[in-house]
Formats: C-alpha cells, structure tokens, sequence
C-alpha cells in the first residue's frame, strides 16, 4: 500500500479521537492528504499538530448531521486539495439504553449521525471520485449492525441500515474504480465505550477488545478495494451470522454471552 495512497486526498470524520485519529496517523504514514472533521476544536488541533510535519492536511470543525456543513466540506476539501478520492465516514453517536427510556431528540440523533450523514457525504462526494478517477468510501459500522441487540436497538438499527448502504452502493459501483467497504468491529478500546463502561450493555463485552489500530488497518485494506466487509474479531462474524439466522438460539445463548460479558467489563475496569 505504500503507493496506493501517496498524494490521495483523505476525509475522515470523527477524526480528533480513537478510531478517527488512528486512521489518520496509518494514512499520514503513507503520504496521503488528509481532510479531519470533528466537532471539537481543541482535539483537532491536537492531531493535526501531531501530524503536520508528516503531511499536508485540512481541518474542518462541524457537525456532520448537518446536510449544508457536508455540502460545504465536500467543497472546500475540493478547493484546497484539488481532487478527491477517499472517504471514511466514521463519526459516531451513541445514546444507551433501552427505547422507552430515551428521549426520541437522541434516537433521532443517532439516525442523524449514524446513517443520514453518511449517505450524504457519499452522495456528495461520488462526482468528485468520478472525476479523480476512482477511489473509495469507506463506512465504519459495528456488529450491532450484524445482529439484533437489546439496549442498543435504534444504534443496531443504524448500523445495519449503514450495512445495507454499503453493499448495495458496493454493487451499484462495480467496475467503476470506486470501492465501497464496511468496517464490523466488536468493542474497541476507546473512550467511545471505554468511558461510559457502566453504560454500556455487559453483553458488548463478550466480544473480545480491538485496539483503534487495527480498526485504522481495516480500513486501509478497505480503501484498497481487497473486500466489502471486515469484521473484528474474526471469529465474532459466524457469531453474529448464526444469533441473526436463529432468534430463538440466539435468545438461549443471551444470558450465556452477558455472564461472559460482565466478567469482561470487571477485568477492563480493574486493569489500570
């Protein structure tokens, strides 16, 4: 991949933090431009300090849930960098809990963020990869989206939709030099969930932790066109593949998988 990526410009969402900051280091490593979206200032500023002496780079401070702030990233990423060619909607947003006990604002929110942002940045950006030629969008899901989950049903339901989006825009754009993948991981090591651990269901907990790295290098795979869909860890896909085939097997393991998990999450705790 030295060269795949040399002088291509790069958009990645949620970049001041965990996944994002990680897949903009593995980026910047092999020369490519890069675009930081986040909504906080100060973070931002932090890794495009940390990675301006290795690359040329742009930071855009907005809120993804907002068609009109896309419209006008699409755009200046455009009118600094030139051309476009990769995409990497990882902007994420999570309000836990069961359905009846959250506000319908915040669950909006999560369809917002989660799936509308993403196919409009997708939307936007797909003239600009045509005229460079190719290139790739890549999503990052989760295996909520692999399989129903309770406490998280609106996140799950999201997360699928992206799923869905992704493989069939994939195959809407076969042979056109764009390359459309998905990212599945379980629990990262991140503030994402690592931060709100109480929060969090103790069945997520049950799938072993991935680091933001190897989420970084997933992605980079992706981009590269080698496949539509990576899951971490690889033995949690057939998991999810078989508890979506069979509710009724995957209801009997439920309580199996949350004993599992907050034994897990009381040695993640612990473990500073």
């Amino acid at each position: 991949m030295t060269n795949l990526f040399h002088h291509k410009t790069v958009i990645i969402t949620g970049a001041s933090a965990g996944v994002g900051a990680a897949t903009a280091r593995a980026f910047a490593q092999y020369g490519a431009n890069l675009v930081l979206v986040a909504r906080g200032q100060q973070a931002l500023d932090e890794i495009a300090q940390e990675l301006s002496s290795q690359t040329e780079l742009l930071t855009v401070t907005m809120d993804v849930a907002n068609t009109e702030s896309c419209r006008n990233l699409i755009e200046q990423a455009k009118k600094h960098f030139g051309e476009l060619h990769i995409l990497v909607n990882n902007a994420g947003y999570h309000q836990r809990g069961n359905v009846e006990g959250n506000h319908a604002s915040d669950l909006a929110k999560m369809v917002d963020v989660n799936l509308r942002a993403p196919i409009d940045l997708t939307t936007l950006i797909l003239p600009y990869l045509r005229l460079s030629g190719g290139g790739a969008i890549v999503n990052v899901g989760s295996l909520a989206g692999r399989t129903p989950l309770q406490g998280a049903a609106t996140y799950a339901a999201t997360k699928a939709g992206l799923r869905a989006f992704t493989y069939s825009l994939a195959d809407e754009l076969r042979h056109t030099g764009i390359y459309v993948g998905l990212v599945s991981p379980g629990p990262i090591d991140t503030g994402f969930i690592m931060s709100n651990m109480d929060e969090v269901e103790d069945i997520v907990f049950s799938q072993p932790l991935s680091t933001a790295e190897q989420v970084a290098d997933a992605i980079l795979q992706l981009a590269s066109g080698k496949q539509v869909e990576i899951v971490l860890p690889n033995t949690s896909a057939w998991l999810t593949t078989i508890s979506y085939l069979f509710p009724r097997l995957r209801r009997i393991l439920r309580p199996m998988l949350y004993k599992k998990g907050r034994k897990a999450k009381e040695r993640y705790r612990n473990r500073d």
